[in-house]
């Protein structure tokens, strides 16, 4: 839906929703790659699908019962993520934010903590925004293994409620038994160091349920197959960087694109963790003009400017010159960083009608990668961890393309249409709309890069909330992000309401990454 607020996309195949990679495709989103297809939505990777579901890649079958690889991110930082936890009867757990950074906290009736009652003014740490909500009822008894234990009290005891809340989600989901040992050693270390280390399970599973929990994202079938890369070892700006460009080969698969997350180091009582500046890894150029005109994407200026300051020399000048890395290790100031011409994979935009659009020169990146948004699990913050799904069409030609303080090509498109643009009644813009969004799903289709269209992706919404609430977890959703931007009322998403609680792990996007990714912010 909106790039200037944020866009959900969703994962899925070909854009006609008719065609997979070497297999086929199911009406509820299943999807066959070399495999084979089970109705309810399960995908086989080369290999086969086990009875409860479970992937295989390769042959090899993934325990967790995960998905089909799906896209299902927003376009930009804007976005407020949501959904349940709720496991096997155990307590859910709330958080993300509001599209005014300002967080809220109350407690459910089931004992599942949501941020729908309370309120902080301004969501600008996480970890202090999960501080500041009640402790829940599990939290209150103190060190787990005692209610009358002799632990020390932590170095912040803002944390613990938020971790204990996690740690028993976690384990009352995947089954995993009894969590005292688990919230013992938690309490521990947070006592002696004010902080506590995921485990790479933990890792997982709070980055996978964070885009389960995403209130305005209608791609979220597929959010078990999320593939997490721990680069939590990394600090300086630029291993950073090289990790980013890995990120964006290891997302792109030459056009078969998948979900993938890069986690870096997180916030800590003693240092802050890596930043990095852009909006998202593949940004394209503004350059402002002495007429005041925008060479490129005007959203991009700010930032343009800012990477000028820092030492970049800037592109050719073109329309879609790829920005820089604007990365800032851990202690360090922001650097820039160019990146390497194979991490970029692009799809020139054509029209199967219209020769002379290849004339136009228009193209747009495969992998909207977000990186300015922060994971939040279980009060740690992971200010720096780039994320992807992939596009949905209308992402791209209705909304990069068209809007009026981005490319704005619906005037030009209208003219060589020969359609008449004097008046509104004529409904060029509409016209022109539709053209440029065949045209987008016709060249990645051409391509071979993955893309969804909204109407398919809307149809898989509906199959995910049916599946969430089968187990028992009440699916949140942004009506006005959820409804694609193009022919909203033709989709079954137009035709309901939604819960809107938001719960966490979540993705939030903080006010001072919005002001670093638009160049607004001391250097």
């Amino acid at each position: 839906m909106s790039e200037d607020g944020a866009v959900a996309r969703g994962g899925g195949v070909r854009g006609d929703g008719a065609a997979a990679w070497g297999g086929g495709v199911s009406e509820d989103g299943a999807v066959a790659w070399d495999g084979g297809v089970r109705g309810d939505g399960a995908v086989a990777w080369g290999g086969g699908v086990s009875e409860d579901g479970a992937v295989a890649w390769d042959g090899g079958v993934r325990g967790d019962g995960a998905a089909a690889w799906g896209g299902g991110v927003s376009e930009d930082g804007a976005v407020a993520w949501d959904g349940g936890v709720r496991g096997d009867g155990a307590a859910a757990w709330g958080g993300g934010v509001r599209g005014d950074g300002a967080a809220a906290w109350g407690a459910r009736g089931d004992g599942a903590v949501a941020r729908d009652g309370g309120a902080q003014e301004r969501h600008e740490r996480c970890p202090e925004g999960a501080a500041r909500r009640p402790p829940s009822a599990a939290a209150r008894i103190g060190h787990p293994r005692s209610p009358h234990s002799r632990k020390p009290v932590p170095r912040t005891p803002e944390l613990w409620p938020a971790a204990s809340d996690f740690i028993r989600a976690h384990h009352a989901e995947e089954r995993l038994g009894d969590p005292a040992h688990r919230l013992a050693e938690a309490y521990d270390e947070i006592a002696e160091t004010g902080t506590y280390r995921h485990t790479e399970r933990e890792l997982t599973f709070g980055a996978r349920v964070a885009w389960r929990n995403a209130n305005r994202c209608i791609g979220r079938l597929y959010w078990n197959s999320l593939h997490v890369r721990d680069r939590r070892d990394l600090t300086a700006a630029e291993d950073i960087a090289a990790a980013c460009a890995d990120h964006l080969r290891g997302a792109s698969q030459g056009g078969r694109i998948r979900p993938l997350i890069t986690v870096f180091a997180p916030d800590a009582p003693d240092r802050p963790g890596p930043r990095i500046w852009n909006e998202q890894l593949i940004r394209y150029a503004g350059y402002v003009q002495r007429d005041g005109r925008v060479v490129g994407d005007p959203r991009n200026e700010g930032l343009t400017a800012l990477a000028r300051r820092l030492g970049w020399r800037g592109g050719d000048g073109t329309p879609f010159d790829v920005l820089p890395l604007i990365v800032q290790g851990t202690d360090d100031k922001p650097r820039c960083f160019d990146l390497p011409p194979d991490a970029v994979l692009e799809v020139p935009i054509e029209h199967e009608d219209h020769d002379w659009w290849a004339g136009l020169r228009l193209r747009w990146h495969a992998v909207p990668a977000l990186s300015t948004m922060c994971l939040e699990i279980g009060g740690i913050c992971y200010q720096a961890a780039p994320f992807n799904g992939w596009y949905m069409g209308t992402e791209i030609g209705a909304r990069n393309l068209a809007d009026t303080d981005r490319y704005d090509l619906l005037p030009r498109i209208a003219e060589r249409l020969g359609l008449d643009t004097t008046s509104d009644r004529s409904l060029w813009k509409d016209r022109a709309l539709v053209e440029l969004n065949r045209a987008v799903l016709y060249s990645f289709d051409r391509a071979g890069v993955t893309v969804t269209d909204h109407h398919t992706e809307s149809r898989r919404f509906l199959t995910h909330l049916d599946r969430e609430e089968r187990k028992g977890r009440t699916v949140g959703a942004d009506w006005s992000w959820i409804v694609p931007p193009i022919s909203g009322s033709a989709t079954p998403v137009f035709h309901r309401t939604y819960d809107t609680t938001e719960r966490t792990p979540a993705y939030v996007q903080h006010p001072e990454a919005l002001a670093r990714a638009s160049g607004d912010f001391p250097v």
